[in-house]
């Protein structure tokens, strides 16, 4: 198994849409950098969020997640709650090739800001925008600019494809449009 380069994940957005929209180069000027990296691609949260509320002081449970959790907010910024989270998506839709797997980490400029994100790894086969999972950490609220840089996906390549894909599991997130709470 490999990590990609550049030419490598370019080739793979351009002639098989593994990544819609893709951006060629970093984008910096002004911004939170995104696009093309040199063994990665950093992508773009858009301007929807789902943020964490405790109005109705729900417990937080993966497999009976009370949707009223969460408000929803669309708009350039969004403001996390100190100690709290929201969860957003991505700018880009992926299609993950059946031999590739990902990971995807947060961007060191929102990490020195105490803010974490957290994504799992995108599976072979798996197709969607991805659904991100920001925590500030701090005891302050924190910003998030939409359409910005949010974290870099790494991509690796085994030497022979997998038995099963995430498509063959049929797996609960697969295809996902928008921001999607846990599910079992």
């Amino acid at each position: 198994m490999g990590l990609k380069p550049d030419h490598w994940i370019r080739r793979m957005a351009l002639e098989h849409g593994m990544i819609e929209p893709f951006v060629e180069s970093q984008v910096r000027e002004g911004v939170i950098s995104y696009g093309l990296s040199s063994y990665g691609y950093d992508i773009r949260v858009a301007d929807e969020f789902k943020i964490f509320t405790n109005v109705y002081s729900a417990v937080v449970d993966p497999k009976h997640f009370d949707p009223r959790s969460m408000i929803d907010y669309k708009g350039d910024i969004c403001v996390i709650p100190p100690n709290s989270f929201a969860l957003a998506r991505t700018v880009e839709y992926f299609r993950i090739p059946r031999s590739v797997l990902t990971l995807c980490v947060g961007k060191s400029t929102y990490a020195r800001c105490g803010i974490i994100v957290n994504v799992t790894p995108f599976e072979p086969e798996w197709e969607g925008y991805v659904t991100l999972e920001i925590s500030n950490t701090t005891p302050l609220p924190a910003r998030i600019y939409a359409n910005e840089g949010i974290a870099q996906v790494i991509f690796f390549e085994g030497d022979e494809v997998c038995k099963v894909s995430y498509a063959d599991k049929k797996g609960k997130y697969q295809k996902q449009g928008d921001i999607v709470l846990p599910k079992i």
